[in-house]
């Protein structure tokens, strides 16, 4: 039984290359898109945005628990991170690209989450990458929805910016944000500030993989 994507590659190498859908046990048995490629592979995904087919505006309980479609559009669960990050042993890579085909990436040495007791509270920092770092800023904030307000902002960032992510006054980042078709500029729209600033992005990757 498998614990994560870096597990399967570690204990059966010739996975390497070999992106897909995966069995791991974390917290309970979920099927995962593991990345085997980039930069050695063995990366478990935990946020992936392609197109418009799932809709992020979702409530506490859906962001507990995870949705989508592992191939395409999918939130692994916030249980299912804390449970993969528990240990604060896994390091964060978030890959983006923009509508006029950019790619950038941004690594994070230390990433980890806190339990639903805790709002999943997080815990980010250690940025290298090209993407400039449009997360380190949410150190420390509770994650937020539009029926659980956990910001510290008067009103409510994530009904305010239609996401739900870990918003503080309200954010640097919202890559569960409204999925625009093209490059629209808005704050309400999946954006890395440091990067494109308020511009929609087109494909978001977030995935994890146990520090070597």
């Amino acid at each position: 039984m498998y614990k994560d994507c870096s597990d399967i590659v570690k204990r059966d190498p010739s996975k390497k290359g070999q992106d897909g859908v995966y069995v791991i046990y974390a917290d309970i048995r979920r099927e995962v898109y593991c990345d085997m490629t980039t930069d050695g592979g063995g990366w478990t995904v935990i946020q992936k945005r392609q197109d418009i087919d799932v809709d992020f505006y979702r409530t506490w309980i859906e962001y507990k628990h995870g949705f989508g479609n592992v191939t395409k559009n999918y939130w692994i669960g916030n249980d299912a991170i804390h449970a993969l990050t528990k240990n604060k042993n896994q390091e964060l890579r978030i890959d983006l690209q923009s509508y006029d085909g950019e790619q950038v990436y941004a690594v994070y040495t230390t990433f980890y989450i806190g339990d639903e007791d805790n709002k999943y509270a997080l815990t980010v920092s250690g940025y290298n990458g090209t993407a400039g770092d449009s997360l380190a800023s949410h150190n420390g904030y509770k994650f937020s929805t539009k029926d659980q307000d956990n910001d510290s902002y008067d009103g409510n960032c994530a009904t305010k910016w239609h996401g739900a992510w870990w918003y503080g006054w309200c954010y640097s980042s919202n890559l569960n944000g409204e999925y625009a078709q093209s490059a629209l500029s808005g704050w309400e729209y999946v954006t890395w500030e440091h990067w494109k600033y308020d511009e929609a992005l087109k494909k978001t990757v977030m995935m994890i993989r146990y520090k070597i």
